[in-house]
């Protein structure tokens, strides 16, 4: 495709205290293959007090099309839409800042856009850690038994789906369907391609895109995110019904399970023998995948990958079970 014949394209990159990721990131973004006439990057700060700020400054003095937008509500939805606002694209894709992609991410995703007419298109997240829990963190987000069936994480599939991480969008769809849900600090993206498939639109999987995140490296970090990504969850439905699939409430119906089934055991026999059972069988699925996730990447990771799993999930229940508790106050 000629220069003139490329689309205007718009980077949208939310961001805070991103300090230890954001220059490799901006690196890759600079690197890329797509024209630069053609391309805009808004960096959309919260604020950041760790010395972002002063990083995308620096890039800023080798590109004029960087810009930086203060997001002073500091949450992602509003990061987003403040990009949206003021981006010139024909395209808006959306990064992130825990990533780094590859010379030929934007050109892929714009070929992929025209060629499927599709109003968002994603790919394949290849996540990475750091250091020896990081390293097992992210065997954990890429197994099924990690993160269930999420394509996008675990398989080379190439078709429509319900959702893609991040996404190259029609500047169009915002235009016929509004923009992102501020009123989620988290799953906008989510809700957003719920809406998207609903119009009528669709949104694409392709393995032919790809780019790197790098997950928590510490197993404190990894309950964090994810009991916030379970509270977010419950937080999602409520406002917005349907938004979500049953996969994203595994781990809440198993905590919960064990919940109900240990405050029946003293009354009811059977209650007592289907904990047993519901205990013992996570135990043994937990050992095996973390036995096959071992022999496949190492040895090394055998004694630490049950810990890594096991709060991977727990987190997650967790955190949707504390957002059920509280959702008579959710607003």
């Amino acid at each position: 495709m000629l220069d003139k014949e490329m689309p205007f394209v718009s980077v949208v990159l939310p961001v805070r205290n991103e300090g230890g990721y954001i220059a490799r990131c901006l690196d890759s973004v600079l690197l890329q293959d797509y024209a630069p006439n053609k391309l805009e990057i808004f960096l959309v700060d919260g604020l950041s007090e760790d010395g972002t700020r002063e990083i995308i400054r620096q890039y800023q003095a080798r590109r004029k099309a960087i810009r930086l937008i203060d997001n002073v509500r500091k949450i992602v939805p509003v990061a987003l839409n403040l990009g949206i606002d003021q981006a010139k694209g024909e395209y808006i894709i959306r990064m992130d800042a825990h990533a780094i992609y590859p010379q030929d991410y934007v050109s892929k995703c714009i070929e992929y856009a025209i060629k499927t007419g599709a109003e968002n298109v994603g790919g394949v997240w290849e996540t990475v850690g750091e250091g020896y829990v990081g390293e097992a963190i992210a065997l954990a987000l890429s197994s099924k038994f990690g993160v269930g069936n999420a394509k996008f994480r675990t398989e080379q599939f190439e078709g429509c789906v319900d959702t893609v991480p991040f996404g190259c969008f029609k500047r169009s769809v915002f235009d016929r369907i509004g923009k992102f849900n501020e009123k989620l600090a988290r799953n906008q993206d989510i809700e957003f391609n719920s809406r998207i498939r609903r119009s009528g639109g669709k949104i694409y999987l392709t393995p032919e895109i790809r780019s790197k995140y790098y997950c928590r490296n510490t197993l404190a970090g990894l309950f964090k995110q994810n009991f916030g990504n379970g509270y977010w969850n419950v937080i999602a439905i409520v406002k917005s019904p349907g938004t979500l699939s049953w996969r994203h409430f595994v781990p809440f119906i198993f905590i919960l399970s064990l919940l109900v089934l240990a405050g029946l055991s003293p009354f009811i026999y059977m209650a007592k023998g289907l904990l047993i059972l519901d205990t013992v069988s996570y135990i043994v699925a937990n050992l095996l995948f973390s036995t096959l996730a071992a022999l496949k990447s190492g040895l090394k990771y055998l004694f630490i990958m049950p810990a890594v799993y096991a709060v991977l999930h727990f987190s997650y229940g967790a955190g949707s079970l504390r957002a059920l508790i509280s959702v008579g106050r959710i607003e």
